[in-house]
């Protein structure tokens, strides 16, 4: 397993951002309880470490919060009370490209679901009395919560992800490339979602749903010249016809 500590002797020693403790934080974060507060701090020799105040068994949490750390790429190590963050892994960043494929494959692909789930969740609302415009929100945050990548998407804004071995930042620009498709198939998923809600609750589409494809399939075309985006052992799809350049 390679593994890119990032680690120089401790006379040149460079702390870990500020961007990169507060984007750990975010994703522990997610995996806590409500108001549960969450403790990041930099290693003495690179890295992180990760805590929660308090006592009772907080073996679970750190699983979670392990869990979907690993999930981003990082080398995760459990101590007795925390959790260190050593560093990115080859065999995590291999697991996030093979993840992203198989969302992408999965149920990235399936709207018939989506429309399904938001008629389902809209017509409730609205035998419920609930006004048109909380309906379109609840079915986009039910389908948000579904989807489960816009979230862990959004804890990585900010972060620029480097590594000091080639065949790591390699893997890294393959992982940024999925990721940006994920993006794109998210926000159509969520445009189509907001869409249905809207015709069940007898309500007009928001402009802000239109521009979004535009937006990340542009992202999309950009990171795929520049960045291999190609799981091991797939073939490159073709880009959507909303992506496709025009002739």
């Amino acid at each position: 397993m390679t593994i890119d500590h990032q680690v120089s002797p401790w006379f040149t020693r460079t702390p870990v951002s500020p961007v990169q403790e507060r984007v750990i934080q975010r994703i522990c974060a997610r995996s806590s309880p409500d108001g549960e507060p969450v403790n990041v701090s930099d290693l003495p020799f690179g890295g992180v470490q990760i805590w929660i105040d308090g006592d009772g068994d907080r073996w679970s949490l750190y699983h979670r919060m392990a869990r979907e750390l690993r999930l981003a790429g990082w080398h995760v190590e459990p101590a007795a009370d925390r959790l260190l963050v050593l560093g990115w892994s080859a065999d995590g960043l291999t697991h996030r490209v093979q993840v992203l494929a198989a969302a992408l494959a999965g149920r990235l692909a399936d709207y018939d679901l989506t429309i399904f789930t938001a008629v389902t969740i809209a017509t409730r609302l609205r035998q419920e009395g609930r006004r048109a415009g909380s309906i379109v929100a609840e079915v986009e945050a039910r389908l948000r919560e579904d989807l489960r990548w816009p979230d862990r998407l959004e804890d990585l804004d900010g972060l620029q992800r480097t590594a000091t071995l080639e065949p790591l930042r390699l893997r890294l620009a393959q992982v940024v490339g999925l990721e940006a498709k994920v993006r794109r198939r998210c926000a159509e998923h969520l445009s189509l979602a907001v869409r249905v809600a809207t015709t069940v609750a007898g309500g007009r589409v928001p402009p802000r749903v239109r521009p979004a494809r535009l937006t990340t399939c542009l992202s999309e075309r950009v990171v795929a010249a520049s960045v291999p985006n190609r799981p091991p052992g797939l073939s490159v799809p073709p880009l959507p016809d909303a992506c496709a350049p025009s002739r």
